[in-house]
């Protein structure tokens, strides 16, 4: 099931990095490498971090080819995408769930630490969007907008207690997917938010 919605997942993604690219003006390179970037960059800065070799995307080409394509067709399809914005939000809260999981089944994998698996995980799920936002020159939307890093958090430490608990691992990724998916949905539609900080004096 993780794989099939992780395919879905990083065609999403490629598509609303080559959607940021779009709106940077840059060119067709350009919006490829966003497009990369936003789809695989979580999972590979994961790798790197963790030291888990070699890179996931190296070893699956198809992968390339399947978000490089999602973003240049997106630059055809842009005009049409603002009608598509709900469906993109549920494919993005999809995405967010898997990437996380995942992060966090190669941390496990790797008999990491929990704190460590934790992080993994949310590396995996927010880090694409992170990059993407960062080479288009903005702050980045997951520390901005409805709780987006905080639902990985609770993902995996929800993934990571049943596993405690002794959940069958299908079950238990049922049960976290279900949880996070929820999470994110309500947090959209409610507009739930962490409290801001806002800094405006100068040093003397």
């Amino acid at each position: 099931m993780l794989i099939t919605i992780y395919l879905i997942a990083i065609t999403a993604e490629a598509m609303s990095g080559a959607l940021a690219a779009g709106r940077r003006n840059m060119d067709i390179f350009g919006v490829a490498v966003i497009a990369f970037v936003t789809a695989l960059g979580g999972g590979t800065i994961r790798d790197m971090v963790l030291g888990h070799f070699p890179i996931g995307w190296t070893q699956h080409p198809g992968y390339i080819y399947l978000v490089i394509s999602a973003g240049l067709f997106t630059t055809i399809i842009a005009r049409f995408m603002h009608h598509l914005k709900r469906l993109f939000l549920v494919l993005d809260a999809l995405g967010l769930i898997a990437f996380s999981l995942i992060g966090c089944e190669v941390a496990l994998g790797m008999g990491y630490a929990t704190v460590v698996v934790i992080m993994a995980g949310m590396m995996t799920g927010i880090f694409g969007g992170v990059l993407r936002d960062v080479l288009c020159n903005q702050v980045p939307v997951v520390f901005r907008h409805e709780l987006y890093a905080s639902v990985s958090l609770a993902v995996c430490i929800l993934y990571l207690v049943l596993r405690h608990l002794g959940m069958p691992m299908e079950v238990n990724t049922l049960v976290s997917f279900a949880a996070g998916l929820t999470f994110r949905l309500l947090a959209i539609w409610r507009g739930w938010r962490l409290p801001t900080f806002s800094y405006q004096k100068r040093w003397e």
